[in-house]
């Protein structure tokens, strides 16, 4: 295993200056889906050209430490031939992977999944940093409507989770450990609150018994968000009050970085929150960083744009950093509505 102080500084690394995280690592599936969304004929090419677009942003690196690759982009090239992996490289951006294989049906528990893909990890693993990854993510997902949130979802998705990790840590690799409460369904505000405390609090036991440094740990977890077909939708006030109150009960001191997803939010709306987060936070003293590994919320503005035209690149990279430097700001408490027209 590397050295604990060596994943501790690449941890850090990727929370360091006030940046946050692109996630570009939608499955083909996500990625073709949201392509035809978009207008756009879903093909390998399509995807390639997509997240070309995204990782040869100019100046990208201003704002964002790492960028989250499938394994496809990951070993892909631009059209001069040079790897995605060198073009992160020379922009100054972090190289990493997702390595679960996604959410399947968890037996005996109907509703209920589990993320797989810890057969082979440590051989894939090890290819990636040999390959360049310097970070890899895992995310499992939990849904607080029952039965698909169930004390037996909660230990199989904590249990991998840190699994998972522990296997980073021996490769060397830093572990984002993402155990996502999702936004789907009419739960309200006080049981997304429980549900990721409960799920925070089974991971971070998991990862204790695994034997996991959580000094080289990075988690990446959603704001505690009432249900999106939930009648109550909550103020920014009680978002940011719910989500550190679960934070500070839930999260060790030795966590580095917590980066928050977007789970779907729409993109203004997500930088507002963490600009609120962000401010509330800085008025106390914290052990760990707060963050933004976004996915949705930095890439849509930009796939509107493009929707596939060459002639539309440029529009769409300058969207892309746009949504970028929002973020940017709200990591410093510096965000302000009308830096989004209407």
């Amino acid at each position: 295993m590397m050295a604990v102080s060596a994943l501790a500084r690449e941890a850090r690394m990727l929370v360091a200056d006030g940046k946050g995280l692109l996630a570009i690592d939608e499955s083909t599936a996500t990625c073709n889906m949201r392509l035809a969304a978009a207008g756009i004929t879903p093909s390998l090419a399509a995807r390639r050209a997509w997240r070309e677009l995204l990782i040869t942003t100019p100046d990208l690196a201003s704002c964002i430490s790492g960028v989250i690759l499938y394994d496809e982009t990951f070993r892909q090239a631009n059209d001069d031939g040079v790897s995605f992996l060198r073009v992160l490289a020379d922009a100054g951006l972090i190289p990493g992977i997702k390595v679960d294989l996604g959410a399947q049906p968890l037996a005996g528990h109907p509703g209920g999944k589990v993320t797989e893909g810890l057969d082979g990890l440590r051989e894939r693993l090890l290819e990636y940093r040999d390959l360049g990854a310097r970070f890899a993510k895992w995310r499992a997902v939990l849904q607080p409507d029952r039965p698909q949130h169930n004390p037996a979802c909660v230990a199989a998705n904590a249990h991998a989770l840190a699994r998972y990790a522990a296997l980073c840590q021996e490769v060397g690799l830093v572990p984002i450990v993402e155990p996502e409460v999702l936004m789907d369904g009419a739960h309200d505000l006080e049981r997304c609150a429980t549900v990721t405390g409960e799920v925070l609090h089974a991971v971070f036991e998991q990862l204790y018994q695994q034997g996991v440094a959580l000094d080289g740990v990075i988690l990446k977890v959603n704001m505690v968000l009432p249900g999106l077909s939930c009648p109550q939708q909550a103020t920014l006030e009680d978002v940011v009050d719910s989500t550190l109150e679960c934070l500070r009960a839930s999260v060790p001191a030795a966590i580095p970085g917590v980066a928050f997803l977007s789970g779907g939010q729409p993109a203004a709306l997500a930088t507002a929150r963490l600009n609120a987060l962000q401010l509330r936070l800085s008025r106390r003293a914290e052990p760990w960083a707060l963050t933004f590994s976004f996915g949705r919320a930095l890439q849509e503005p930009a796939l509107s744009l493009w929707r596939g035209e060459p002639g539309q690149v440029e529009r769409a990279q300058q969207a892309l950093l746009h949504r970028a430097r929002c973020n940017l700001a709200a990591l410093a408490g510096r965000y302000h509505a009308d830096q989004d027209p209407p």
